[in-house]
């Protein structure tokens, strides 16, 4: 299945949606040892997990996406880990 841009998009808005979810469970828990650090290295490897497995629900995956998309990935993982590493900063 060939993704298209608007496939992505949803994926990364669910992914965005995910992630804060997932942000605020470990930020209230502090279940993970490294303090900030080590929570932003798991979110990261959750979005890239969770990436991965959406990818391959449709029968895709991130080494499939044209350069364009994988670009998008990449800024949107940034965004939304950024945003959410504010958030718990303040």
């Amino acid at each position: 299945m060939v993704l298209t841009i608007e496939m992505l998009d949803e994926i990364l808005d669910y992914l965005d949606k995910s992630l804060e979810k997932l942000a605020n469970e470990t930020f209230k828990n502090l279940e993970i040892e490294g303090g900030l650090p080590g929570i932003e290295n798991f979110l990261q490897n959750q979005f890239d997990i969770r990436l991965e497995n959406m990818l391959v629900v449709k029968k895709s995956s991130i080494h499939h996406l044209e350069s364009g998309m994988k670009n998008k990935v990449i800024q949107r993982k940034q965004m939304i880990l950024d945003k959410v590493s504010t958030q718990y900063k303040n």
